[in-house]
């Protein structure tokens, strides 16, 4: 089995930040909430208020999968269909990782 690793950024449009800022506490505490979440942070840049540096690890490629099944179907979802995804996804294993960058 092998852990997933998500590292990266999103860039919101400065006409979308407001919903998205209200909604980010339920995104997140949704995913936390998930089978195979091990870790989810999202923070807000201190420079650029429509930066958000995310790290996600979910404990194997099913589980991530599932993830972001729910999130495509979610208000989540819709709400951030306009953002910039900027993510590397990496595959954690007993014997090393490998890289998969997504967009």
């Amino acid at each position: 089995m092998s852990r997933v690793i998500l590292k990266g950024f999103i860039i919101v449009p400065s006409n979308d930040l407001a919903t998205i800022k209200d909604e980010l506490d339920n995104h997140i505490q949704l995913t936390r909430s998930e089978s195979g979440c091990l870790i989810f942070k999202v923070n807000q840049d201190t420079l650029n208020p429509c930066r958000f540096d995310v790290y996600e690890e979910f404990v194997d490629q099913a589980a991530f999968q599932a993830h972001q099944a729910r999130v495509k179907s979610s208000h989540w979802g819709e709400i951030t269909v306009n953002v910039e995804r900027f993510y590397t996804v990496t595959e954690s294993t007993v014997t090393g990782m490998t890289a998969t960058q997504i967009t």
